[in-house]
């Protein structure tokens, strides 16, 4: 079990099915059990995850002083974790909104409020245990970067959609990241190549794109190859929001564990597989007994 810190957004989500894209105007529709609120965030999700895996996490993030954060610290303790570093200094509360249909197509609107202009204020005593720092590609998260280099403190990140490596928003945190995520929905031309340029760079120990339906693509950085592995397809998709984060979080602790970087992906694929049959960015993360069950039937199958 490992011990981790995540480190990033916490919000309320609210998401909605819609009946496809683009949206036509109406001035109301009644979706039966298709408007849900929930607590959310690249944050939480990757909380939720681990816990579901069974590490031990700490999770560091802001919210305001408001009943959506009296939801969030309710939910944090249901789930059995502290809310000692969750620092109520914000306006308000980040809120977001997801349209999806029944394809798994979305369309996000993110309310991050003013958490992009506020110091967290890290220390080391937050990071002297910690086995791995899972830090969102949020603002707050510079420091923490610094401070979890100088401490020897592995560093995870995800930085979803790039289209460059010279990307300013994200320079730092590729820099900073012993393992890299990222998705290839920005990157025109070649994946390998741009992988091998981000390694070029950065010098990152492990490189991760995930490519959706088409499965995932990794860089190892200590010998140059390149493994990709298809995604799972293990029933009916529901949601694909979250999906990136299910696949992050999993292949890290996995990888924490012991396993080598190909076959933890490959269990982040299926634990990706199985998240994304529920509704929600915090919903669906299975347990690691239920993705070694889901994987048996499926080499069972292949015999």
């Amino acid at each position: 079990m490992a011990k981790i810190l995540v480190s990033g957004l916490v919000n309320i989500e609210t998401t909605v099915k819609v009946r496809g894209f683009p949206i036509h105007y109406y001035p109301i529709d009644y979706l039966f059990f298709g408007v849900n609120s929930s607590v959310s965030g690249v944050g939480y999700n990757l909380c939720r995850a681990y816990t579901a895996l069974g590490d031990e996490v700490r999770i560091a993030s802001m919210t305001g002083s408001d009943t959506a954060a009296e939801i969030i610290r309710g939910e944090l303790s249901a789930r059995g974790v502290s809310d000692e570093y969750i620092k109520p200094i914000l306006t308000e509360t980040p809120a977001s909104a997801v349209l999806y249909d029944e394809s798994g197509k979305r369309q996000i609107y993110c309310d991050l409020k003013d958490i992009q202009d506020r110091d967290y204020g890290f220390s080391a005593k937050l990071l002297e245990d910690i086995d791995i720092v899972a830090a969102c590609n949020i603002n707050f998260n510079r420091p923490l970067l610094t401070l979890a280099k100088g401490m020897n403190k592995p560093v995870a990140t995800d930085v979803h959609v790039l289209n460059s490596i010279d990307d300013e928003y994200n320079r730092d945190f590729m820099a900073a990241a012993d393992i890299l995520f990222l998705s290839d929905e920005g990157i025109n031309g070649d994946h390998r190549a741009f992988m091998r340029s981000l390694h070029d760079r950065y010098h990152n120990k492990l490189i991760v794109l995930g490519m959706g339906k088409k499965g995932a693509l990794l860089f190892d950085g200590s010998n140059g190859s390149f493994v990709e592995l298809p995604a799972y397809s293990i029933g009916d998709v529901q949601n694909t929001v979250g999906a990136g984060d299910a696949l992050f979080s999993s292949f890290i602790h996995y990888y924490a564990k012991g396993l080598s970087p190909a076959d933890a992906l490959d269990r982040a694929q299926l634990f990706a597989a199985l998240k994304i049959q529920h509704s929600g960015g915090a919903k669906g993360f299975p347990s690691e007994s239920e993705v070694e069950e889901q994987r048996s039937k499926i080499i069972y199958r292949a015999k």
